[in-house]
């Protein structure tokens, strides 16, 4: 298990039958970890999300915007417009608290947790994906994909179930 964890995207506006049970579990989850990154996604007025895919939804301040769990109090939240969260800014802050691997978990696990996962390979972090504390808001069969890409993408040991 690493020392950090990151959250990704688990927000009121995601949360269906699919994922109801995933603010309860990364709730208690972070309790076990010294670093704790948590995101937050949010729909630019201009943005390809709006313009390409036609979803409206969340913006900043809207219910859907809003976490659906309660982050640790030390938590750094990041809030982000675009499917990853790695950028620069988070990578250095990792590199100064000499953070080498990542577990994450949070939602969908087959658009924002693949891509913040990828990102972190790429970048020579060691993604672990904790796939029982993932889910996506499209389906089980959506997560049950993305599980599988995922392991094609970052090496299977790095998906945890």
């Amino acid at each position: 298990m690493s020392e950090c964890l990151l959250i990704v995207d688990v927000q009121v506006g995601f949360i269906n039958d699919a994922t109801k049970h995933i603010p309860m579990l990364v709730e208690e989850l972070q309790k076990k970890y010294r670093y704790v990154y948590v995101t937050r996604f949010y729909n630019k007025e201009n943005s390809f999300y709006r313009k390409l895919i036609k979803w409206n939804r969340f913006d900043k301040g809207s219910d859907d915007f809003k976490l659906a769990f309660k982050p640790a109090t030390d938590a750094v939240i990041i809030d982000k417009s675009i499917y990853s969260c790695v950028s620069p800014s988070f990578l250095q802050d990792l590199n100064g608290n000499k953070i080498d691997d990542v577990d994450v978990c949070g939602i969908d696990t087959d658009i924002c947790v693949t891509k913040c996962a990828v990102d972190l390979f790429e970048a020579g972090i060691v993604p672990r994906v904790l796939s029982s504390y993932c889910g996506s808001h499209a389906g089980q069969e959506a997560h049950i994909q993305a599980l599988g890409t995922l392991k094609r993408f970052i090496g299977r040991d790095q998906v945890i179930a």
